[in-house]
C-alpha cells in the first residue's frame, strides 16, 4: 500500500497526484516491499525529526526511515518505510536550483525511496547518484 499524507499547512498539495507518482517510481526502483508512506511536513517538524534521529540542528529536505517489520506485520503487507519531505525546504531548493516545485518534490521522493532500498550516496562511491540520475531520465524528472 502506498500512502501519501500532507502534515503541513503552508502549501496545499495534491496527495493523490503524488501517490500516483510514487506508484510510477515503484515500477522502476529495486524495492522488495509492497508499500511505503510519503509524508509532507513543515520545516519545524523536519527540524525536530532531524534533531531526534540524526542529532543534527536545522531542517533538511528529505529523511528516510526504513521499517523492520515483525512476521505478523508482514502478513498485512510489507512496508519499505517512510519518506518525509520538508515542503518549505523543497520550495527553497527549487528556487535555488531553477526547478519547479513539482520537479524538486519528485526528485526528493525518488531520492528518499532509493535510501529505503538500501542505497547510501555517502558510502557507495557514486552508485546511488548514478542510479538516481538514470531513473530521473527514465521518469522524466
Amino acid at each position: 500500500m502506498i500512502e501519501v499524507v500532507n502534515r503541513q499547512r503552508k502549501l496545499p498539495l495534491d496527495c493523490e497526484r503524488w501517490r500516483t507518482f510514487v506508484e510510477k517510481v515503484w515500477q522502476v526502483i529495486p524495492a522488495d516491499a509492497e508499500g511505503v508512506t510519503v509524508a509532507f511536513v513543515s520545516d519545524r517538524a523536519m527540524r525536530e525529526l532531524n534533531r531526534l534521529w540524526r542529532h543534527k540542528q536545522g531542517t533538511t529536505d528529505v529523511l528516510s526511515f526504513p521499517v523492520e517489520q515483525d512476521d505478523f506485520e508482514k502478513e498485512e503487507g510489507s512496508s519499505l518505510g517512510d519518506v518525509v519531505i520538508s515542503v518549505e525546504q523543497a520550495v527553497r531548493q527549487a528556487r535555488e536550483n531553477g526547478f519547479t516545485l513539482d520537479q524538486e518534490i519528485a526528485q526528493l521522493i525518488l531520492h528518499g525511496l532509493l535510501h529505503l532500498c538500501g542505497y547510501d550516496h555517502v558510502t557507495d562511491s557514486g552508485e546511488m547518484n548514478r542510479l538516481e540520475l538514470r531513473l530521473r531520465r527514465k521518469l522524466g524528472i
